[in-house]
Order: C-alpha cells, then structure tokens, then sequence
C-alpha cells in the first residue's frame, strides 16, 4: 500500500479569493484527493498519494502555490477578519485594515499569529504566539506574547501601530530564535529582559495604555446556514466529518466568481462562510446545498467544540459525546469545549478534556467559563470515558446555576442529580504555567500522597510542569467539590 502525505496549504488571515482556491482544488484533484479539510488556524489539509506527489509538487509549482508536505513549520495568521460586518460591526476595524495588514507581512512566520477584534467572541484571542488584539486607540493593538512551548503570557507595555505589526512580529521572532535558552521553551523567560532586547531594535509608532485589555463575555454565533445582514446574506457551511468534497467546493467557488463574490472565508471552527450574497442568489446557492445532500442546521451544542486537526480519536471522541448532550437535550450556549489528545495543544474553550496516558481524562474548565481566560480550574481528574459524558453534562448544570444564581464561578457549587455538595476545599496554582495542586490528589510522581495539605507540603516542592518553588505557587480562592 503506498504511503499518504498531508499536504497544508496557508490561507493567510483565514481569507482566499474564490479563484486561487479553485486552482488551489483542481492541484488537489489532479493528485487524486477527493476531499479537503480546514484546521483550527484557518488552513487548509488535503492527502496525496506518494504515487502521486512528483506530478502534485510540478502543479504547485507552476501554479504559484505555497505548502508544506508532513509539516507544519510555518503556522497560518489567524484572524476574525471572517467576522467583519456580520458578527462584529462595533470597531474601526474593517476589511480595509485587515487588508492592509496582510499585506505588510512579507516572511513566512514561523511562530503563530493572531489578529483579532477585541468585540468577538468567534476567533481565540490568546491561541498563539503573538496576538494582536484591537484597542479603543483607532489602528492600535494590545500585543500579548506566549513565548514559545510555555504558557507564560506577557503584555508589551505600550500599544502597536497597525502597519508595525508585521515588522514588530519578525524582530520578535529573530530574537527569540537568536536566544532559544533565554526565551524558547523556558516557562520562567524574563520578560523585562525580553523588552530591554526587542525594544532597542524597534523605531515604531506606540500609544500608551491606559486601561487594560477587557475580555467580552464569551457567546459563540451561529456559524451555519443562510444569515441576512445588511441587505444581504451569508452562508456558513459546517461538516459533521470535517471533509468537504472537492467537487462541491469547485461549485462553491465557479459560483462565487459568477456572482462577484471575491473570496470564501475559513474560520477556526473548521468551517467555510461566503458573504455578499444577494437576495436574487440565494436560490443558486440553495441548489448547490441540494446537489451535495448538505445539511446546514445542525445543533448548536455540535457547532462549539473544537478538536486538533488531523485527530481521528478526538473527531470520534467529540461524536460520543455530542450524542450523549443529544440524547440528554443539553443546553450549552455560551460553552464551548475542547479535546486535547496531544499535550501542548494551543487550543482554547470554556470545558477542556485533555487526555491522559493512563487512558483517562482530566475535566477543567477557564475562569469564569469564558475560553479567552488564561486562567484555568480542574474540576475532576481520572475520569473514565465512559462516564466523560455524564460529568460533562454536571459540569454543565454548574455554569448555568451560577449564571441563573449570579454567583461567582470561583466560589460556586459543583452538584448534579446522584450528588449534593461537599465540603469547601483549596487549591494552589503555580503562577508562571497554572499548574494545580488539589490537596485531594496530591503528587505522588513526587512523593506527595493524596490528601496532603499544601501547607504540609515540604518547602523544596517544585512545580512538576515547569518547576517553580513552591513560593510560586498562590492560593485560588474556595471552590466546592463532589466525591
């Protein structure tokens, strides 16, 4: 049997116009793929035969196409350019500026970048290396930094200039590259140091912040189906298996060029969307839904989970446990959620299931249940698959008892049907990486056996994920917990 490639394709800002990803299809078609997918930064996967891949590289070639073949080396711009004028129309930020921005980037960013409006919630703010998020300053961003493999978040101190953004990004990158043991890889980088470095190689326009970043409160848009805005509509399309045919997309796009559309949008929700339609095309596009057998109303606790690309067991994970909230009939609006089957997965959400060696699963979820919070709680550790189900619909329940109840979500009561609340418990976080110690668990790879209070803990403890003393660890305010 001949071995598979995976074949990635960049579509910068999440945008391509109709026509190169037409050419950007027939390559993939000519090579003997029948489907394409899109990742959670907005690019696009298809598999290539290696029979197949001398004939597939000459068509890339020739059509003046950027990939990478088994790799990902150089991570896709994200952007909410997707959301300009149908879920975000409150900012200055608009198609222009996006646009311009896009334009300025003339390297190859091998480290990931996000670009988004403050006032969505649909893109992630904090998902990559370096997110710019819109201010109130008219063409001025916050920049927070995740140095790299860590998440140790820094806020540069003053504001960037839009058209600064792509050189400010480069120097950053060279820098961080250039000085690997300083700030690649090392959870306790020196962030001053990192200023003082970067600062004097820059000769950019800034402003100064005078209120911090505020986070909105997280809902996610329905992202399907045919939406009027303005006087015209938008089409959001969703697949179940994440594979769109390549023959419906070759549709799609011949009828965007018919119809004056410039450019179909991807999203991090593994999704396409088509603005601009008229009023008089939406026949045409309804005929193109039928051609295909496409549905294009699924549940809406279906449309907010997000698993890694190319993750066949987290794909099947996610299917499991959307039929249990199916059959459950499961309010999640407002949540999304997360599978994490490989660690250090930069994927963010309100509900994170991350996988364990072992077999089982840890349960946490962000601060608040907001997912652009950086902050995040566990909630139950060891769980089996099998039961991922039912504490996940418990989990549930507590997000909308303490919205109903207006309590805060640090001091709220974890209870469902078989159990009431038990008592008050503390926890600890390391405050470079979030690590938890829960006294109810303990550290055994480190000799600390359940049930040990992190008073009780010996003073030479140190962070078992990035190995901070144990002085860097502070105390989370009381959460209530179930056996």
């Amino acid at each position: 049997m001949s071995m598979q490639h995976i074949v990635k394709i960049n579509l910068p800002g999440g945008y391509v116009s109709a026509g190169d990803l037409y050419e950007m299809l027939a390559v993939a078609e000519d090579a003997g793929a029948v489907d394409v997918r899109f990742g959670n930064r907005q690019q696009l996967y298809f598999t290539v035969d290696a029979t197949s891949l001398d004939d597939m590289e000459t068509d890339m070639l020739r059509a003046g196409i950027d990939y990478e073949l088994d790799a990902d080396e150089y991570p896709n711009i994200i952007s909410s350019y997707v959301c300009d004028s149908i879920f975000s129309q409150e900012s200055w930020l608009r198609e222009g500026v996006y646009r311009d921005i896009f334009d300025l980037f003339s390297y190859k960013p091998r480290l990931k970048i996000n670009i988004v409006d403050r006032h969505q919630t649909f893109v992630p703010f904090f998902s990559g290396n370096f997110n710019f998020i819109s201010s109130e300053v008219s063409n001025y961003w916050y920049w927070y930094i995740r140095f790299p493999k860590t998440s140790k978040f820094y806020c540069w101190p003053v504001l960037i200039y839009s058209e600064d953004m792509p050189m400010v990004s480069h120097q950053a990158e060279k820098l961080i590259f250039e000085n690997k043991g300083l700030f690649h890889d090392k959870p306790h980088a020196d962030e001053q140091l990192f200023y003082q470095m970067l600062s004097g190689q820059l000769e950019v326009s800034t402003q100064t912040i005078t209120e911090p970043l505020q986070l909105p409160d997280f809902y996610l848009p329905y992202y399907e189906g045919f939406n009027k805005y303005a006087n015209k509509y938008w089409l959001g399309i969703y697949r179940r298996n994440e594979l769109f045919s390549i023959g419906f997309l070759k549709d799609v796009c011949s009828l965007c060029i018919q119809s004056r559309i410039g450019q179909v949008y991807t999203t991090p929700w593994k999704s396409i969307l088509i603005k601009g339609i008229e009023t008089n095309q939406r026949a045409d596009w309804g005929l193109i839904l039928d051609k295909y057998r496409l549905n294009i109303r699924h549940a809406s606790n279906e449309l907010n989970w997000q698993i890694e690309d190319l993750s066949a067991e987290g794909l099947t994970l996610k299917q499991q446990l959307v039929r249990e909230f199916e059959e459950a009939d499961l309010r999640t609006y407002r949540l999304s959620f997360v599978i994490k089957i490989r660690p250090k997965t930069g994927l963010m959400g309100s509900v994170i299931i991350k996988a364990h060696p072992s077999g089982t699963f840890e349960l946490l979820h962000t601060l608040n249940f907001n997912p652009n919070s950086k902050d995040y709680i566990s909630y139950k550790k060891r769980v089996k698959r099998s039961n991922l189900g039912e504490e996940l619909i418990a989990l549930c329940h507590i997000y909308y008892t303490t919205v109903i109840e207006n309590i805060a979500v640090d001091t709220m009561s974890y209870e469902d049907n078989a159990a009431a609340i038990d008592n008050l418990k503390e926890l600890y976080a390391c405050k470079y990486c979030k690590t938890i110690y829960d006294s109810e668990y303990g550290d055994r790879d480190n000799g600390i056996m359940p049930g040990t209070p992190f008073e009780g803990v010996s003073d030479d403890y140190a962070c078992p994920v990035c190995g901070s003393e144990k002085e860097c660890f502070e105390k989370m305010e009381a959460v209530a917990v179930r056996q």
